[in-house]
């Protein structure tokens, strides 16, 4: 039978012999073998606990304190059936009750209740509360760890692997504390039985031997509270080396190594505590009738043992010491490619708002990790980590978001004050300000302003919250800038899992991830969220067998993902759209031309200013009224005149009439464009 068999019936196996032996007599031999096997078990248990770094690496404890139990228990029964039948209980249980009661019967019987007392009173009651403690303390603990672990997983700095695995930990730990609570239980019930076992041996062996072997009282008193104490004691041993293994089981705390280990190494990191104690123990030796030399043999021992301890590095020199031996040289390569990296997005602070990344202040870094899972459920894209570092260059209470190096966006958040924006805040003091995204005008007001401001109509935003819209928003306007080729490389990755077939059919066969990422990127630069990968890919495979031209890719992209596209324009299930003349749309038409950079339409500027200036004037009118209006046109003008209005900065969504007509909502136009301008023919 192979190892692995015989380990998984091992203990089944012998779960079902300790049942047999409550009720089947065991011959004096076995029992002798099998206590010596229990205070063996009981030993190597102990030992097994010290030796264990944390609790969890000896999970199965619980389990096997049951199992330890139930054999002392059995054990226990068939000792008491072979004294009250025999009179005779074997060699191990007569050595021991010979050893303790040493003929005298009160010695014994005093031996044994100190011992039932010291595991009942002080062991188990104090694992007991520790462990129910314990197990209240970690299951109230949970939801916090596995937040921690979440925000740890959006922030990227643990992958879903090693997520995976610390959430199965803190179950695992949860789990391990409520069965050690109930595990507890069973040594307290133990210690009970025990008592009451070893009374019944006595009083049961007593009349036994008065009545039925025709012993003398002396006589079966004497024989058989040797035999009852010697059977308790084979039962106490153990029972109180399970409980001392129970209590270093569920009070062992947060520590590197091993128990012996972590004891050494925490009663020596005091040089002056050795020294005290030494000291103490020899001024002992001065007081009148106190014997001298243990005292005197402790003391220099402990003085002798302070000596050969170091003494302790502080942490900072020890830290700076360990940074200046891993640091490599200032000209080093390393160093220099260290220096030269470029980080994707950074955020610097002037000195003066180092406060808001100070978590027991402030929350900033938490809101970044939150917007990190926000930008991936918006558009689809993973959010790199974001770089937050102090500026000596930036002027006072300022900061910047920088893409690749360069500044995306500054702002300004001066410490102690909130942004009021809003009307009526002449009153109030503080200096001017901006809202960073909408440029709406505002107010930094004290913090402690902070309601007066509410009252008077102002919406009020503290300073964490200003730079993180400021965030998002840079974030969104540059997606494509973020998106990298390793980027694609693993929402690529991702899709296979679950659509390996999709990916097949695209890449590298069809196209490569270079490719992919300027289409992505483009979408990305439209405000297109590239979630829906398998829908994109699916719609690229087959685009890609006919043409691999940058701008009928992304139509194509776009014209599979046109019912989403278009949701994101509807208010109250209205669609408002701004069309053009068809007259206008036709001669667009016939204007386009082909180029290396994509089609273009040939058209003199001033049609074209006429075209960006009407598109803008209806879109705002639109927005006045809470609208979000888009302009539709036909496939071919779509890209085209959509790079016309960003040329002519005006950010006019335009989208194609299949796009349009997947949306399931209400199609409202508002307004059409003729083009038209002073001096046309």
């Amino acid at each position: 039978m192979k190892k692995r068999n015989v380990s998984r019936l091992a203990v089944p196996i012998g779960v079902i012999g300790i049942i047999i032996m409550m009720v089947v007599p065991l011959p004096t031999f076995l029992l002798d073998l099998f206590i010596a096997l229990n205070i063996t078990a009981a030993l190597l248990i102990l030992l097994t606990s010290m030796f264990v770094q944390k609790p969890l690496d000896f999970a199965v404890f619980p389990a096997l304190l049951l199992v330890a139990t139930l054999f002392r228990l059995a054990l226990n029964i068939s000792a008491t059936r072979l004294v009250l039948r025999d009179g005779d209980a074997g060699k191990v249980i007569h050595a021991f009750g010979s050893f303790v009661v040493g003929g005298n019967l009160v010695i014994g019987l005093v031996i044994f209740l100190i011992l039932v007392i010291v595991q009942m009173v002080v062991v188990t009651k104090g694992a007991e509360r520790v462990a129910e403690v314990g197990a209240r303390f970690t299951l109230d603990a949970m939801p916090g760890k596995q937040m921690a672990i979440d925000a740890d997983l959006n922030a990227g700095l643990i992958d879903e692997d090693q997520a995976k695995k610390r959430r199965a930990e803190v179950g695992a730990e949860a789990e391990f504390y409520g069965a050690m609570d109930g595990g507890s239980k069973f040594v307290k019930g133990d210690a009970i039985a025990a008592v009451i076992i070893t009374v019944i041996n006595l009083v049961g062996g007593f009349a036994v031997g008065l009545i039925q072997q025709g012993m003398s009282a002396s006589d079966a008193m004497n024989h058989y509270s040797l035999l009852s104490v010697g059977d308790g004691l084979v039962s106490q041993v153990p029972a109180l080396l399970l409980s001392v293994a129970t209590g270093l089981i569920v009070t062992r705390s947060a520590t590197s190594g091993d128990m012996g280990t972590s004891v050494t190494e925490q009663l020596g990191q005091n040089k002056l505590a050795l020294r005290i104690a030494g000291g103490a123990a020899l001024a002992l030796c001065v007081i009148p009738g106190l014997p001298k030399v243990p005292f005197l043999i402790v003391g220099v021992l402990v003085l002798v043992i302070a000596q050969r301890v170091k003494d302790p590095v502080p942490e900072a020199e020890a830290a700076a010491v360990a940074e200046a031996v891993d640091m490599p040289a200032p000209d080093s390569p390393e160093q220099l490619l260290g220096e030269m990296r470029v980080d994707p997005l950074e955020l610097a602070l002037s000195p003066d708002l180092v406060d808001l990344v100070d978590t027991s202040s402030g929350d900033l870094l938490d809101r970044v990790r939150a917007l990190r899972r926000k930008m991936a459920m918006e558009l689809g894209v993973i959010m790199p980590p974001v770089r937050t570092r102090d500026d000596l260059d930036l002027p006072l209470s300022s900061y910047a978001i920088r893409i690749s190096g360069v500044d995306a966006g500054t702002g300004e958040a001066p410490p102690g004050t909130v942004l009021a924006i809003g009307d009526g805040l002449q009153g109030l003091p503080g200096r001017a300000g901006v809202e960073p995204v909408f440029g709406l005008p505002g107010k930094w007001v004290p913090a402690e302003l902070h309601y007066q401001a509410e009252l008077s109509g102002a919406t009020v935003v503290d300073r964490a919250s200003v730079i993180i819209t400021h965030l998002a928003e840079v974030v969104r306007s540059n997606a494509s800038r973020l998106l990298g080729r390793e980027d694609v490389r693993a929402l690529t990755e991702m899709v296979k899992r679950t659509h390996p077939v999709v990916v097949e059919e695209l890449t590298p066969a069809v196209l490569s991830l270079g490719q992919i990422q300027k289409v992505l990127q483009a979408m990305l630069d439209e405000g297109v969220p590239i979630r829906d990968l398998v829908r994109i890919f699916e719609a690229l495979s087959l685009r890609a067998k006919i043409s691999v031209d940058q701008d009928s890719l992304v139509e194509s992209a776009r014209a599979a993902l046109g019912p989403a596209i278009a949701a994101q324009y509807v208010t109250g299930g209205r669609l408002t759209v701004i069309t053009l003349d068809p007259m206008l749309e036709q001669q667009l038409l016939e204007s386009l031309r082909p180029s290396e950079t994509g089609a273009f339409m040939a058209i003199d500027g001033l049609r074209a200013e006429a075209i960006v200036s009407e598109a803008a004037r209806l879109a705002e009118t639109a927005e006045q009224q809470g609208l979000s209006p888009v302009l539709a046109c036909s496939p071919q003008l779509r890209l085209p005149l959509m790079r016309l209005l960003r040329a002519g900065s005006r950010r006019v969504q335009v989208l194609s009439y299949g796009e349009i007509s997947g949306s399931t909502a209400q199609i409202e136009t508002i307004g059409v464009v003729n083009g038209a301008y002073a001096g046309a023919a």
